[in-house]
């Protein structure tokens, strides 16, 4: 055999011994964990060729985020400490208590209220009002915010009906007789453009023959009141 061919006859089929093995096994793992966490970490670096605007948006928004979170911290803490004192905790439920039986109240018609508002006044010296103008009249104010209502002594709510007509109007089953007076508590500003509007309801009553006027007042005192009535058959879905 030639010089070359011996070469070739040594160097070929490779014998690999079972150490260069191994040393080959753990260069290609070190190769390849060396490429993952060269590609991690150009990953993770993205925001280094951001903009020098978007940097600062970026850290505003992380600011207001940290922000918001103290605040609420700061609210949650507060609101702890009330609840951790039995007599503050025990005194704001007796508030809210007497407050929202208030506002029930007022909604009910079982107590007096007072505030701002308008009085209106229907008189009917043709006898041309019906029971349907009035009630056209108390949807008008709930439309415009009214809050409390009371036309003469009869106190009007959510489920008040209106019936009869030609001089024998009854509110609730009680009989109403001109000059019709509304109290009316609520925001004037809103109350009186409502019943003003072209085509509403002082337009419809003037033209029955009908008197209507409108005078706001920084004090209106709603004093007729309904008796409390304990439902027959609804109960509280709370208990």
């Amino acid at each position: 055999m030639t010089g070359r061919q011996r070469l070739a006859a040594g160097l070929w089929p490779p014998r690999v011994s079972r150490a260069q093995l191994i040393v080959a096994v753990l260069l290609f793992v070190l190769g390849l964990g060396l490429a993952i966490q060269v590609r991690s970490t150009s990953d993770n670096s993205a925001l280094r060729g951001a903009r020098q605007e978007d940097l600062v948006r970026i850290l505003d928004e992380l600011d207001d985020r940290t922000q918001r979170l103290e605040d609420e911290k700061t609210r949650l803490e507060s609101q702890r400490s009330e609840l951790e004192s039995s007599s503050d905790q025990a005194e704001e439920a007796r508030r809210q208590t007497q407050e929202k039986e208030g506002q029930l109240g007022i909604l009910a018609g079982t107590v007096a209220a007072e505030g701002p508002g308008i009085t209106l006044t229907i008189g009917d010296g043709s006898g041309a009002v019906e029971s349907d103008m009035l009630l056209d009249a108390i949807q008008e104010l709930r439309a415009a915010g009214a809050e409390a209502i009371q036309v003469n002594d009869v106190r009007v709510v959510a489920d008040s009906y209106f019936s009869g007509g030609e001089g024998d109007i009854r509110i609730d089953g009680t009989k109403v007789t001109a000059p019709y007076v509304f109290k009316v508590i609520g925001k004037p500003e809103d109350l009186e453009p409502a019943l003003n509007i072209p085509g509403g309801v002082v337009q419809t009553l003037e033209k029955e023959q009908a008197t209507a006027t409108v005078a706001r007042s920084e004090k209106i005192t709603v004093d007729a009141l309904r008796p409390a009535k304990r439902p027959d058959y609804a109960q509280s879905s709370s208990q």
